[in-house]
């Protein structure tokens, strides 16, 4: 069976986004302080059809975070917009434009059902009303034997955390403190649910630690 993989940047005091989160400020404020680590990377820059960048010890672990993935989870949260119902005239379409980075099928977890939307790389995102276990069933589904990358956010990565869902995990430690907003282990348990550490990976502004279910 496909592994479920989640990646995510976290502060030193564990919040994944900042405070007063909104679509002009989708990360939160000192949220955007959590990539500074990847917004360099060659790799990274080249997914969202930049030239130039830079390689160093991040590269090996963000090429292996992207290899073998069929397709990709997340929450309503990341995926974007505002709470509540879907705009019926002019629905959110999320925060990439016509070409999102992911060319793979992508499937929303939502209280709010909405068609299939299609973009242009191969991205179409679908909104699953039906709970996590439906969302994943689906993403496995559709990754045809590959992997599913569970991308975020906290909300989501709780649910499917504490429901011992999750094969790997890669937390992207970086050097800053936001103080408050949203963490990432709220509501987990006590422990990490059949995940064991088993890499360190130092680079420059940020430390990556990576945990597999044995």
């Amino acid at each position: 069976m496909s592994k479920l993989r989640f990646r995510i940047s976290m502060s030193l005091d564990g919040f994944v986004a900042g405070p007063n989160q909104s679509v002009e400020n989708p990360l939160g404020v000192g949220g955007m302080g959590l990539h500074e680590w990847v917004f360099p990377l060659a790799i990274w820059r080249a997914m969202h059809g930049l030239a130039d960048g830079e390689a160093n010890e991040s590269t090996a672990v963000i090429a292996e975070s992207l290899a073998n993935i069929g397709a990709t989870i997340m929450g309503r949260n990341m995926f974007g917009g505002h709470p509540g119902p879907w705009a019926a005239k002019d629905p959110w379409n999320g925060w990439w434009g016509d070409n999102p980075p992911f060319h793979h099928p992508v499937f929303v977890l939502t209280h709010h059902a909405r068609p299939p939307l299609a973009l242009d790389g191969g991205t179409t995102f679908t909104f699953v009303t039906e709970g996590l276990g439906a969302a994943l069933e689906h993403a496995r589904r559709a990754a045809g034997g590959k992997d599913v990358a569970l991308a975020g956010g906290a909300k989501a990565a709780q649910q499917y955390l504490a429901a011992g869902l999750v094969d790997e995990m890669e937390i992207s430690l970086a050097p800053v403190l936001l103080g408050s907003g949203e963490r990432l282990f709220d509501g987990v348990g006590d422990d990490l649910h059949g995940l064991e550490h088993v890499r360190t990976v130092a680079g420059p502004g940020v430390t990556h630690l990576k945990f597999a279910r044995r």
